[in-house]
């Protein structure tokens, strides 16, 4: 009898064990988030991994002044010409986001969308975030100019993955590989450009960072191939905006459109294997500013 007691005891328990041992399991698989690995949505042009939480929405303003150019007194490239982008994003999920720009350059119009596919939490369970970037963009330069025949020859596309760690409270560096793809293009050219990127940031004081990246695209076009990009700046943040002041060799904006036409060189050709001869940087100034409202 005493056996059909301490049974019917075990059976009564097994559920209080299974439910305490679910609460357990729940309580690791909820575990918090690590904080953003940077503080604004773009690091330069490339995107970061920063996704906002539900109903913010982001204001961006990018602007690329002329070539820092000793032959010409324009004061530094500020009285040179220049290219510019404004856009907006919203965020409709905590882990989604989907916005519109206009840049100046080709006269772009860029829908965009970004998905965190995984985050990097606090315990390290998950050691980096991961995250999903594309836009579709059309060249929406007039007609007059002979260089469409169909409209689908204005669209070009931009996929791009987000690998991204916060080792500590100051740095945080992110690797991304793309792809990029132009309906048309001319016949030196491929219609398809795989690149990656490297970038990091170095937090100096609580509102300030140091802030680089290099671009490298791979595939190896028929005549003429893109050159890297490399940008180095200084970024400063507060909760609800950045502000990026930097110099780069890319006066293009959109990400596809550097990595398939830049023609500025690094002044590094020829020291790392990118080309045969050196030849002379052509850099500029610019600044991205970033501004949130939440609703």
């Amino acid at each position: 009898m005493k056996i059909y007691k301490i049974l019917l005891l075990a059976a009564l328990a097994l559920p209080l064990s299974v439910f305490s041992q679910e609460q357990v399991n729940d309580t690791i698989v909820k575990e918090k988030p690590e904080r953003p690995a940077f503080e604004s949505s773009f690091l330069f042009d490339n995107p970061t991994n920063v996704l906002f939480s539900k109903n913010t929405l982001e204001i961006q303003m990018s602007h690329r002044f002329g070539e820092l150019n000793d032959d010409k007194n324009d004061l530094a490239g500020f009285y040179g010409s220049a290219n510019i982008r404004i856009g907006l994003t919203y965020a409709i999920h905590d882990r989604l986001t989907v916005g519109f720009g206009t840049t100046k350059n080709k006269n772009y119009q860029d829908f965009n969308w970004k998905a965190a596919l995984l985050r990097q939490t606090r315990s390290d369970k998950i050691p980096v975030s991961v995250s999903y970037y594309g836009n579709f963009a059309i060249d929406a330069r007039s007609k007059n100019q002979g260089l469409f025949i169909e409209t689908s020859d204005r669209y070009s596309f931009f996929n791009q993955l987000i690998i991204a760690r916060r080792f500590n409270p100051k740095l945080s560096l992110q690797v991304a590989p793309s792809v990029s793809h132009y309906n048309t293009v001319a016949t030196t050219m491929r219609n398809d450009m795989v690149a990656i990127a490297f970038g990091g940031r170095y937090k100096i004081s609580s509102q300030t960072s140091v802030i680089a990246d290099y671009s490298q695209p791979l595939t190896k076009m028929k005549l003429d191939n893109p050159y890297p990009g490399i940008s180095l700046g200084f970024e400063f943040g507060t909760s609800a905006h950045t502000f990026q002041l930097f110099a780069t060799n890319y006066w293009g904006i959109l990400p596809q459109d550097n990595y398939m036409f830049n023609k500025k060189a690094t002044g590094l050709e020829g020291t790392f294997g990118f080309g045969k001869q050196k030849k002379s940087g052509q850099y500029l100034i610019g600044f991205n500013i970033t501004r949130n409202y939440n609703f």
